[in-house]
């Protein structure tokens, strides 16, 4: 599974992105996020505030309990303004 990184959150990982093995255990996108914050302080310090957080799956916005089947790609990032 690809993950994407944006804006402060790439900056606070280290990384725009990686492929990752779904682990074990890992059902819901905010099951990914905890996991994700598990990994290393510069991760918890990016998951921090999952309420924040936006998150598109195969470039579609869906919640914390979207549940991950099949996905391809999943991307987190800051809330946007604009218009």
């Amino acid at each position: 599974m690809k993950i994407r990184y944006f804006a402060w959150l790439r900056e606070r990982t280290g990384t725009s992105e990686e492929t990752i093995e779904l682990p074990e255990g890992v059902k819901t996108t905010g099951d990914l996020m905890s996991w994700l914050a598990a990994r290393d302080e510069g991760y918890a310090f990016a998951f921090e505030q999952p309420e924040t957080i936006r998150i598109a799956v195969n470039q579609e916005h869906v919640e914390e309990d979207h549940v991950l089947s099949g996905t391809e790609e999943v991307a987190f990032f800051p809330p946007m303004t604009g218009g």
